[in-house]
């Protein structure tokens, strides 16, 4: 339940923050400036979201061929996700949020801290054990010889 609020509060309260916050510079710089200046962030995003997710994604393909699990990979990329959705979202305080998920240094801390908070125990799963079904069954090899 209290996730629930939370959730809820975001949602009551990032809007709010959006309006006063566009209404203040609009009064400040004008409303073509504030217009351009959304858009702008936007576009900004949109290209920091494709080279940091190329970059992410380079460094999941790495883990894998060296045979590592790619944990942090693995929660970066919805942190990226939710970063490129906030920057397309006018506004500029969803932009300051949606930048920090994008930048690297404060994506991988806050990929860290919820590692600690144990969602990277849920990505660092090993392979099941497999135990037969049919306990006749006998398992061999065999080669052809033709």
């Amino acid at each position: 339940m209290h996730l629930f609020r939370l959730i809820f509060l975001f949602f009551l309260l990032v809007p709010l923050i959006e309006i006063y916050l566009l209404l203040r510079i609009g009064g400040i710089i004008g409303i073509l400036p504030t217009v351009f200046m959304v858009v702008a962030t936007a576009v900004i995003g949109a290209w920091l979201l494709r080279v940091q997710g190329f970059s992410t994604w380079q460094r999941f393909q790495v883990s894998m061929a060296n045979g590592e699990v790619p944990t942090l990979e693995i929660i970066e990329g919805p942190i990226l996700l939710v970063g490129g959705a906030l920057l397309l979202t006018p506004g500029f305080f969803t932009d300051i949020l949606g930048f920090l998920c994008l930048i690297p240094i404060s994506r991988k801390k806050f990929a860290l801290y919820l590692m600690e908070q144990g969602l990277g125990s849920y990505a660092n799963v090993s392979k099941p054990q497999r135990t037969p079904q049919n306990h006749d069954a006998i398992e061999g090899e065999y080669k052809r010889d033709d």
